[in-house]
């Protein structure tokens, strides 16, 4: 027999779970749903659960599955770490996992909301109720009826911050424990974004790839037991039962090799690269230093350059985010190599370059390392500096909105390849300087090409269509390229010749925004 202790998240109670716990019931489940009640810290919640444990009888076949829900995920872990030996699994509801010593704090889904609480560092306070028109600022309201949002508003209770801002302590009795993780692919996690993670070498995603760590995907957002409550019913039995899709280390076998660190689709010539601090130059045959051009002694030029026409320059930026310590780092990426010495093939000079989008809340961190980037390219003596274009990868698609906001002169065009067009919804980042599609709606934007992909993750489709139809509103003039059988980082995985052309057009059109074509 079964029995799950479920641990609701922010605001929520009992009643939000209602509709699946009924369901869990009638498949012969016992549940219990813990009323975390006013208590102003973490430990006196993490004692709830364990009381709600200890209700339960102790016999042969008596399994405990402890479900958390975003905030709910900390006292149900802590409460594991308490009661170890009668925990069979921890399931954790659209949220990821947690480790001795995390902050609550990080359940809250607003970046600013966060910031603006670990500042103020009031433990004595309560996070009130958000009115029922901010429920998405707390997770994705996709799937929930008006009606369901109603009751969860009225039945929500304030968060005391205490709850908050006290961080989680465990001693590791619990570290071993199954554990299943329940993705809301509204809000931005899948099972395939996960596995892009683990390819990008996420240390947390790493130690997940354990063969009693299991994964399910609902297609909704945040509160499933509100939008799909039977279906999440089904999860939870089939986690208690040890199914769900379950990670592979990469490297283990050829097809966890993600994309981008497999061969280039396109055959192109091996041009060497030229490292210079965090960019690499691949520099056509030919291309030269013009005849009374002042070469800053910042600027290296390599021994015996000649006298001709600077070219222009194509800088191709990574995705992410990806981990510190991930190598090889992205500039030397076969895809990001191949584009560069595709692009000096043609007859531009191709940039990669690493930043340092390390976390999704690094964007303007990672977008001075860009902007520093572009200026040292437009520098270098063999590149006309009037002629740049920008092409974005994946989850840097969020750094082309400064680009269009104040477009220079000199960038005749940016590009982007299968991108992440905004900051997906269960990342918490409000900041308005990387949304695209703010911008284009407004027109007078620069000439875009975009690479779209029919097998796209459904949270990134979304914010492309939205990019998109921004663009078509404000007269923004935006390309797309449709890919509609390829996946997201294409390039490594489908060598087909719809891919190739698609790669090829796109460069095609960059560089006669660059006056090559």
């Amino acid at each position: 027999m079964t029995e799950f202790v479920v641990v609701p998240g922010l605001f929520t109670g009992p009643d939000a779970w209602r509709d699946t716990a009924g369901k869990l019931a009638a498949e012969g489940a016992k549940v219990q749903v813990v009323d975390l009640g006013p208590v102003r810290d973490l430990e006196a919640h993490i004692a709830r659960v364990v009381a709600a444990i200890d209700t339960i009888a102790v016999g042969e076949g008596q399994d405990v599955v402890l479900v958390g829900h975003d905030y709910g995920a900390y006292p149900a872990v802590g409460a594991a770490d308490r009661r170890a030996h009668r925990v069979a699994r921890i399931v954790y509801l659209d949220t990821g996992p947690v480790q001795d010593g995390a902050v609550p704090l990080a359940a809250v889904p607003d970046q600013e909301l966060r910031e603006a609480l670990a500042e103020d560092g009031d433990i004595k306070g309560e996070l009130p109720v958000p009115p029922r028109e901010e429920r998405r600022r707390w997770g994705s309201t996709a799937g929930v009826s008006d009606e369901a949002l109603d009751r969860l508003t009225a039945h929500a209770s304030p968060q005391p911050l205490g709850t908050l801002l006290q961080p989680l302590r465990l001693t590791g009795a619990g570290d071993a424990l199954p554990t299943t993780g329940v993705l809301c692919a509204e809000s931005g996690a899948t099972i395939d974004t996960v596995r892009m993670l683990l390819r990008f070498g996420d240390p947390t995603i790493k130690a997940l790839v354990r063969p009693d760590v299991t994964f399910f995907e609902l297609p909704t957002g945040h509160w499933p037991m509100l939008s799909c409550p039977d279906e999440l019913a089904d999860v939870l039995l089939r986690a208690a039962a040890d199914e769900g899709t379950r990670l592979e280390a990469a490297g283990e076998e050829e097809a966890t090799q993600p994309g981008y660190l497999r061969p280039f689709l396109l055959d192109v010539p091996e041009i060497p690269r030229e490292r210079r601090g965090a960019i690499d130059l691949y520099v056509p045959e030919g291309a030269h230093v013009s005849e009374g051009v002042h070469v800053s002694e910042a600027v290296h030029v390599p021994e015996g350059a000649e006298t001709g026409e600077p070219r222009p320059a194509i800088v191709f930026v990574h995705g992410g985010p990806v981990a510190e310590d991930a190598r090889p780092t992205p500039r030397d990426w076969p895809t990001l190599i191949g584009y560069a010495r595709f692009a000096a093939s043609q007859g531009a000079i191709g940039v990669t370059l690493d930043h340092r989008l390390h976390a999704v809340t690094a964007y303007p961190t990672a977008a001075e390392d860009v902007a520093g980037a572009v200026a040292e390219v437009r520098a270098d003596p063999r590149v006309d500096a009037d002629r740049i274009a920008l092409w974005f990868f994946s989850g840097g698609g969020p750094l082309t909105a400064p680009w269009l906001a104040e477009a220079p002169p000199w960038l005749r065009c940016l590009a982007a390849s299968y991108p992440i067009m905004a900051p997906l919804p269960n990342w918490g980042v409000n900041d308005p300087r990387f949304r695209p599609a703010d911008v284009v709606a407004l027109g007078g934007t620069p000439p875009f090409v975009l690479i779209r992909v029919g097998r796209e993750a459904a949270a990134v489709a979304t914010t492309v269509a939205e990019f998109v139809g921004a663009a078509e509103a404000g007269g923004a003039p935006v390309e797309v390229i449709d890919v509609p059988e390829a996946p997201h980082a294409f390039e490594g995985l489908d060598h087909s010749d719809s891919a190739r052309e698609a790669v090829r057009e796109a460069m095609g059109r960059v560089l006669g925004r660059l006056g090559l074509k």
